[in-house]
């Protein structure tokens, strides 16, 4: 082993302190430090991270900096360099079971961190999958196809229309169902898109991703995968759909309807959820629950509409008091089609805004209103600042979430320029994207600490 490699990306303080104690990367180590004794295996760094802290994979499997400085002993147990080459098998084929196309677009839904280079590696081949979630070919006969390499950040109109033309073609060639595998981050900006831009699909599209990396012992990813092929191999639910654990635990998986769901938590594995509604259906690794009926069903013949076209130059502005009208103005001085605003309460702006809202209309500038408050649906009729805004030309959008809001009106502002022809593209539904009502349980948020919820909640934490 070369200098550089016994202490790969460490430097400054915390390489000072690894000499010291003539300790190196991928020891095994039991470190005393000012606050308390620490045992795992020192990791390699990143030659940007910064030079104040050793990084040790702990028993646990979790990963901790330690302060340099805090450090007064490093005992060197052993070495133990790992490299999580990720086992290839072949994938056995069944002909007595369904295909399924699982659509790679850059989300880490099955890979390893490689320890030794800091680099991801993907698991994406039937025989890597296979190897790393070997249960995948007690359901399916899968086939993969990477379309993308970006993080969910860097998704926008060429990703979507690209996998929207993918399903297309798969569906045409006869798959039983779709997965998608997807970043986090913005898999719910993609779920609505792909719901307007792929429509009467006759085949489960399922999109999926982890909260936790496949590394880590609280991974989601093997579940979340099984759980989405389970679902594009069996389920009757022909929509686009997101499939991600339901409560924190891995008792089931959730799927949402694709216009209906929203990622509501940073970290937690259970961070999507259906808003202003129920989910679809439970999914288990042993069954498939459907939750309501009014889904589209699964069918046996090829036929899907794509319709990729998309109009780039469309925002959504999130409403704050003493927002000023350069906002506005400055989105129809760059030559902006289409505005979603998220309002506040039923749907309101401040009266400023009004000389820009007036100017946008002039221009013809499609503006539709949602509500910030994500449940609930813009009631614009209810007091003046509502009525003077629909006669400034802005348009309530029911119970529409304000990012299916945006991806719709830039879908919509693909098909026309004409103000009443979007008008009706927006306000007709496609797939749920509004509904008449809530039903009684769509809104259910319980606050910890009161009584019956914490009464409620110990029977399940442990």
């Amino acid at each position: 082993m070369t200098a550089s490699d016994a202490y790969k990306g460490y430097r400054g303080a915390a390489l000072d302190t690894l000499k010291n104690f003539q300790a190196q990367v991928w020891n095994d180590v039991e470190i005393t430090t000012s606050h308390g004794k620490y045992t795992g295996i020192i990791l390699p760094r990143s030659e940007t991270a910064d030079p104040l802290h050793i990084v040790i994979k702990l028993r646990s499997g979790y990963n901790v900096g330690i302060a340099a400085a805090s450090i007064e002993g490093i005992t060197t147990t052993g070495r133990k360099e790992a490299h999580y080459k990720i086992p290839e098998k072949e994938f056995p084929f069944d002909p007595r079971k369904p295909r399924v196309k699982l659509f790679g677009t850059g989300g880490t839904i099955a890979s390893r961190l490689d320890y030794r280079t800091g680099a991801v590696i993907p698991a994406f081949s039937p025989g890597e999958l296979y190897g790393s979630v070997p249960e995948l070919a007690d359901i399916c006969n899968l086939e993969t196809e990477k379309l993308y390499g970006v993080f969910s950040e860097n998704m926008g109109p060429e990703q979507w229309r690209g996998t929207a033309e993918a399903i297309g073609r798969e569906v045409q060639k006869g798959v039983q169902g779709i997965v998608i595998g997807h970043g986090t981050d913005t898999m719910h900006h993609t779920a609505a898109i792909l719901s307007f831009m792929v429509q009467n699909s006759p085949v489960p599209i399922v999109m999926v991703g982890s909260q936790r990396s496949s590394d880590r012992p609280s991974s989601d990813a093997a579940l979340n995968l099984m759980h989405s092929v389970k679902a594009a191999a069996e389920s009757d639910i022909a929509e686009v759909m997101v499939c991600m654990f339901g409560p924190t635990s891995d008792m089931y998986g959730l799927l949402h309807r694709g216009t209906r769901v929203r990622k509501m938590h940073s970290s937690y594995r259970s961070t999507f959820r259906t808003i202003g509604d129920i989910p679809l259906a439970m999914v288990s690794r042993e069954t498939i629950t459907p939750l309501r009926q009014d889904y589209r069903h699964r069918r046996s013949d090829k036929d899907v509409v794509v319709n990729t076209a998309f109009e780039e130059k469309v925002a959504i502005v999130y409403y704050y008091p003493n927002m000023r009208p350069d906002i506005i103005d400055s989105l129809i001085d760059n030559g902006y089609r289409g505005i979603v605003i998220a309002g506040t309460g039923l749907g309101h702006v401040n009266k400023p805004l009004y000389p820009a809202l007036k100017r946008a209309k002039e221009k013809n500038i499609a503006v539709y209103m949602t509500v910030q408050t994500l449940w609930g649906y813009v009631q614009m009729y209810v007091y003046d600042t509502g009525r003077d805004m629909m006669e400034l030309g802005v348009v309530p959008t029911a119970n529409m979430l304000p990012e299916v809001a945006y991806m719709k009106l830039g879908w919509a502002l693909g098909q026309t320029s004409d103000p009443a022809e979007v008008n009706r593209i927006m306000l007709t539904p496609v797939n749920g994207e509004i509904t008449d009502r809530e039903p009684s349980n769509g809104y259910l948020i319980f606050q910890g600490g009161i009584p019956e919820v914490e009464e409620f909640i110990s029977r399940y934490r442990k």
